[in-house]
């Protein structure tokens, strides 16, 4: 089924605000990626502010399947697909289009707690940690909220490292690396599991 224009927009944005962040992006350039015109934009959404939004809770459900869909397929065994969330976090940060973490992101450029794009990011991190529980108990962890917060840690930590440090030292020749340290220390955390 072809995409709608609101959707087609949706996609525009979440790859402006995740290319070129959300406060530098502007409805031009969300227009321009998407070649969609002014009135079709504001025949779906109010505001930039909406958009924001929509964008967000796209980017968190492509995410979130990717990861799934990723683990699913490269793990066989419940502590194979706990060490694959580092392998696709890996494939993740070599990409051609990495540029961080979109929901880092949102909460480094919008300061206020309360406001849409921190709650949102909040959520999708948190569901993060859920999964990641989930894979823990499978895999028999005495305890598997307090396992999944440490592995969280270890990834939220190589997110950062991937995209503030990876993508420069050495020239970006080796933006995988802290996926790879993440995983290492992941065993460990999962052998005292």
């Amino acid at each position: 089924m072809p995409a709608s224009k609101r959707d087609e927009l949706i996609d525009a944005a979440m790859r402006v605000f995740y290319r070129d962040g959300f406060h530098a992006s502007s409805l031009d350039d969300i227009q321009e990626e998407g070649g969609i015109s002014r009135p079709t934009l504001y025949n779906h959404f109010k505001s930039k502010d909406e958009l924001i939004v929509a964008a967000m809770r796209r980017r968190d459900e492509i995410f979130r399947n990717r990861l799934m869909k990723f683990v699913e397929s490269k793990g066989k065994t419940p502590r194979e697909r706990l060490e694959a969330v580092f392998d696709f976090h890996e494939d993740w940060f070599t990409g051609d289009e990495f540029c961080g973490c979109m929901f880092i992101n949102a909460s480094a450029e919008f300061t206020a707690a309360e406001c849409a794009p921190r709650r949102l990011a909040a959520e999708h991190k948190q569901e993060i940690v859920r999964y990641i529980r989930e894979l823990c108990d499978v895999a028999g962890c005495e305890n598997p909220a307090d396992t999944a917060e440490q592995l969280n840690i270890l990834i939220e930590g190589s997110i950062v490292a991937a995209r503030v440090v990876g993508q420069v030292a050495g020239g970006g020749s080796d933006p995988g690396a802290p996926a790879r340290l993440a995983k290492r220390m992941a065993k460990r955390v999962l052998d005292d599991a």
